[in-house]
């Protein structure tokens, strides 16, 4: 997909997620950044990331998340977010490699840095929306010292409920490496059930079919403050990378715990 016709999808996203129908949904669903972080009945934090991808939302101002993920060969990445000012939030993350079970080599990779803004809050006719950075891949690729799958880098996102109550689409555009400007997108969907449990789906990386990820995944929420994610991610891909890692499925867990000071 060249950046021309990334950009027509782009544009065809947004439009999708402007006009949505308001005779089922009159008014968005997002969650708002108040410091009360009750947010809806039960009080559950803002979910500002599916599986990979992001949303448009944010944590509350003065609020902070941990989160662990558990994916292939024994790596642990593990994730902390702060919401430093109001629509603001600021991140680090960093991986160790082969760090559980019974690997011989644990790499501990270089850090990155997680930054987002949500300059929409989202109204009855357009979606709540924010621009972001992400600076963490997935994968790393020691014959190449880079990550197999790359950074998100420079994002737009959009948060909307479409359809049904609790239906949320959340279509992104980024660019990873400004050395190409190559434009990818991002179409992930979630579905809240009663505020105990979510279902997760992302078609992720699409610049073209083959290079593009299907990731599919639970949230379960066990208390309004720490949720668990199972998902598969790469679903359908085959193949193998460089250094030879498999091109797909993995399968990770994510533990999440998010507050407020």
């Amino acid at each position: 997909m060249n950046a021309r016709a990334a950009l027509l999808m782009a544009a065809l996203l947004a439009a999708a997620v402007a006009r949505a129908d308001d005779a089922t949904v009159s008014s968005p669903r997002i969650r708002e950044k108040s410091s009360s972080a009750a947010a809806s009945s039960s009080g559950l934090q803002p979910d500002i990331d599916v599986i990979d991808a992001p949303t448009a939302e944010v944590l509350d101002y003065g609020g902070y998340s941990s989160r662990s993920r558990f994916y292939s060969n024994g790596g642990l990445l593990e994730y902390a977010s702060f919401g430093v000012y109001p629509g603001l939030n600021l991140g680090a993350s960093a991986s160790a490699d082969g760090l559980i079970g019974n690997e011989k080599v644990v790499r501990v990779r270089a850090p990155a840095a997680q930054i987002r803004y949500r300059f929409y809050d989202g109204d009855s006719t357009l979606p709540a929306m924010a621009v972001g950075y992400d600076g963490q891949g997935y994968l790393y690729n020691s014959q190449t010292q880079r990550y197999d799958e790359r950074q998100r880098g420079f994002y737009v996102v959009a948060t909307r409920e479409i359809g049904v109550p609790e239906l949320q689409i959340h279509p992104s555009i980024n660019v990873s490496d400004f050395n190409t400007n190559r434009i990818y997108g991002s179409l992930p969907l979630t579905l809240n059930i009663r505020d105990k449990a979510a279902l997760l789906a992302e078609w992720d990386n699409i610049a073209n079919f083959s290079d593009s990820r299907v990731n599919l995944g639970l949230r379960a929420y066990l208390t309004p403050n720490f949720e668990v994610d199972f998902a598969v991610r790469s679903i359908g891909a085959g193949g193998y990378f460089s250094d030879g890692q498999r091109r797909g499925p993995e399968r990770v867990v994510q533990l999440k715990y998010a507050g407020n000071f």
